[in-house]
């Protein structure tokens, strides 16, 4: 009898083997859903839009978009892990919902260290420290000296706690030994910071790039690790503060028992896709950044970030339910 259950085994060990082998080589051969943790029309739904475009031209399937806005993208995050593992679902997130949520949420309803796995990035954007126009703090060495001079009268909007806006400025304050006083916003602070109601925000570039050009508002630093190229006067905020680089990115993620074999074909289309030239312009145009990335190296950036956003989360107790 243990001969034949071993034999039997054997047999089923083979039969889901050659069952996985010919799924993985006849895949794709039907609709890829995207699951997309934002509203339609959001900046994550029209990359999300433009790359799957392109995958379904690479790929000869049609690629759907499904909105699932909710929880800063955990709904839809949620949705993704919960699926089957075939190759057929995916996800496009904001990387802070693998960077920042899982220590500002008590918890959620997956892991996302062992129910997804890293598939692809997509973009990246810095974003930058705007004041109110009439701002006498004109670079973020004065930004410093003012807010030492006086603590707790200077104010940076955020877009709510826990949201990139607030958190790199945390991190800032707790490198530059300032205290400034953080103002959270449901909606867009930006309105606010030209009225001069608050001293400064943490704006992403793609929206901040015309207020600056226009004279809306000022541009003390921009996150990123080099300057960006259509600011080339705008200094790094590294560059006062050595190594407080950050960046905002999306990416695809899915299931993590998916055949490897299917992610990294699809790994392979959206590095392709980043790297042609038409929706690398179109990226462009928005102010952002195509980003290529290997699963390792993507990987590595979500440890990166979380690892600094998490130490900064407990650091200020930062909870968002």
């Amino acid at each position: 009898m243990t001969i034949r259950r071993h034999v039997l085994a054997a047999l089923t060990l083979a039969t889901l083997a050659g069952f996985s082998h010919a799924q993985e080589a006849n895949w794709p051969n039907r609709p890829i859903k995207i699951v997309v943790g934002f509203a339609a029309g959001t900046p994550p739904d029209i990359f999300a839009r433009l790359y799957g475009d392109y995958a379904s031209k690479k790929l000869g399937v049609p690629v759907v978009i499904d909105n699932k806005p909710g929880a800063a993208g955990n709904l839809a995050t949620d949705t993704v892990a919960k699926a089957p593992a075939d190759g057929y679902t995916f996800l496009y997130n904001l990387s802070t919902a693998f960077t920042i949520n899982p220590f500002i949420y008590s918890k959620l309803p997956f892991d996302p260290q062992k129910d997804l796995v890293p598939v692809a990035t997509t973009m990246r954007q810095g974003l930058v420290l705007i004041t109110k126009p009439n701002m006498e703090a004109k670079s973020v060495k004065d930004l410093v000296a003012a807010a030492k001079a006086k603590p707790g009268t200077i104010s940076h909007a955020s877009y709510g706690a826990g949201s990139p806006s607030h958190l790199i400025v945390e991190w800032f304050k707790e490198e530059t030994g300032t205290d400034m006083v953080h103002v959270p916003y449901r909606a867009s602070p930006v309105p606010d910071v030209m009225g001069g109601q608050v001293d400064t925000v943490m704006e992403p570039i793609a929206t901040a790039f015309p207020l600056i050009k226009d004279g809306k508002v000022q541009a003390l630093a921009y996150s990123g690790p080099a300057r960006f190229a259509a600011l080339p006067n705008v200094p790094t905020l590294s560059e006062t503060v050595p190594n407080l680089t950050m960046m905002s990115w999306h990416g695809i993620w899915t299931s993590a028992a998916t055949p490897a074999a299917i992610v990294d074909r699809m790994n392979a289309v959206f590095v392709e896709g980043s790297k042609d030239a038409d929706v690398s312009k179109r990226i462009r145009d928005l102010n952002s950044e195509p980003l290529g990335a290997s699963r390792t190296e993507m990987a590595n950036m979500i440890r990166r970030d979380a690892d600094i956003y998490g130490r900064i989360v407990k650091a200020k107790n930062i909870k968002i339910d």
